[in-house]
This record gives structure tokens, sequence and C-alpha cells, in this order.
């Protein structure tokens, strides 16, 4: 989670040399995103970002851009607010990303161990939800009734 490109913006920066002079609007990394301006302006609550202000204009940098980018991909990993935080403050402790890295590695495999029980935990409701599908359309068809009909 360290200075890699979000995973949005992945492509368009593989070929064109990185400006750290830039600043972005709150629009153009929304549509950028694909999220709300309010949702950018949550993660600036909560301390995550912290774009510059113009008068009444956030001006963002690439940092804050990349921490964006990792902030929404933790979240589609299913990461808290509070351990995004923790593996993005990482960097500032060690600048190299090995802290942050094997930390994260660390939290990504408690996910997967967690995420597999779900499956495991899963995969056996549904079994016994096609046990009770396949006894109650047997006793259904053994009173002559159509179990696929309502």
């Amino acid at each position: 989670m360290s200075g890699a490109a979000p995973p949005a913006a992945e492509a368009a920066d593989a070929h064109a040399p990185r400006d750290t002079q830039r600043t972005y609007t709150i629009a153009e990394l929304s549509r950028e995103f694909g999220v709300t301006p309010r949702t950018i302006r949550f993660y600036e609550d909560e301390g995550l970002i912290k774009p510059r202000r113009q008068g009444l204009m956030r001006l963002y940098n690439t940092h804050d851009r990349t921490r964006l980018g990792w902030i929404l991909r933790g979240k589609r990993l299913g990461f808290a607010l509070a351990e995004i935080r923790q593996l993005l403050d990482l960097y500032y402790i060690d600048r190299t990303g090995i802290q942050q890295m094997r930390e994260l590695l660390r939290r990504s495999r408690t996910h997967i161990a967690e995420l597999e029980r779900k499956r495991r935990d899963l995969d056996a409701q549904i079994d016994e939800f096609k046990d009770v599908e396949l006894h109650v359309g047997k006793a259904l068809r053994q009173r002559g009734i159509d179990p696929d009909v309502d």
C-alpha cells in the first residue's frame, strides 16, 4: 500500500511520467475513481487524506490521489478504515515500504483465512438447504403435489 499507483489509474499511469506537482480537484478524483465527492470528503474528515485548500476549493496532490486509490482498494478487500489507516501510516515509519508490505501480507492472510472459513460455513448451509429441498420436494410428490408449482 505504499507509493504504487491506485488500481483505477494503473493503466493510465503505465505510460505517463509521474508529475508530482500536479493537483487534482475533488471532481477529477471523483470521476477517476468512480466515487462521490461526499465519499472523498468522508476520507478527508477521517484524516486519511489531507488536501490543500485554496479558498473553498480542495486541491489534492499525487500523494492524496495514491492514498485514495489504496483506501478504496482496501475497502473493496474488506479492510476496516482503522486497518487501512494503520497500513497507510506504516509508510511514514518505514519509507522503504517493507514493514508496510509485511503487515499487508499478514493481514491479507488473516482475511483469506476468515473468508475461507465463511465459505466453508456457507457451503455447509447450502448443503443443508439442498437436503431440506430434497426431502420436502419428495414429501410433496408423495402427496401428489408438484413441488415446482405454486
